[in-house]
């Protein structure tokens, strides 16, 4: 039985986890880091500290096993980001002598984060980002997630959301568009979705 619920403080390190063993594309990235905690810093964390009220956690009989994150407002988030969560990072990573090429990715994106397409994000105000183990896959969960934060969303007046996806994560870009996202453009190794709400 898989429980979908609020996220709690002691999730946290689950969330680091998931992130990494997904973040190649859907796959376990492990091996592409250093600093195994990187990933999340930029796709997870922030928002279950920042904006817990807007993070999901589906736990099954093993544990924390997915969660879909996100913010209702991307221009206030990336504004609280700047303000409470990048500059212990930018002092923490200002060093990258002996990481790992993906690291200095992450790194960069701390120290200069690329906004999403202007316009998407004047249109679709909120953002997402979902992973599962695949343990959780193929049954519906993601599914679940997705209709509980979007419904909550509704109920709050978010107006529309956007999300990125890898261009090489085919099963993530079938969700997404299976789900009713509209692709809008590929940039660089992203495709941009929408959805009206």
């Amino acid at each position: 039985m898989v429980t979908l619920r609020p996220v709690l403080p002691a999730d946290i390190d689950a969330l680091y986890e998931i992130c990494l063993v997904t973040g190649d594309a859907g796959a376990d990235a492990s091996a592409l880091y250093t600093d195994p905690r990187l990933l999340g810093q930029i796709y997870a964390a922030p928002y279950a500290v920042l904006e817990p009220a807007h993070t999901l956690v589906a736990e099954d009989a093993e544990g924390v096993a997915g969660y879909l994150v996100g913010t209702h407002d991307t221009a206030a988030f990336a504004a609280r980001l700047e303000r409470e969560w990048w500059p212990a990072l930018r002092q923490r990573y200002a060093d990258a002598e002996g990481m790992s090429a993906a690291d200095r990715d992450c790194i960069a994106a701390i120290m200069r984060p690329e906004p999403p397409p202007a316009d998407l994000a004047a249109t679709y105000p909120a953002h997402i980002h979902m992973n599962l183990l695949p343990r959780l896959r193929g049954q519906g969960i993601g599914t679940a997630l997705l209709q509980q934060w979007l419904d909550e969303a509704r109920r709050a007046g978010v107006p529309g959301v956007h999300l990125g996806a890898s261009t090489r994560n085919t099963g993530g870009v079938a969700f997404w568009t299976r789900s009713g996202f509209v692709p809008q453009r590929s940039i660089g190794t992203a495709t941009w979705f929408s959805m009206a709400l």
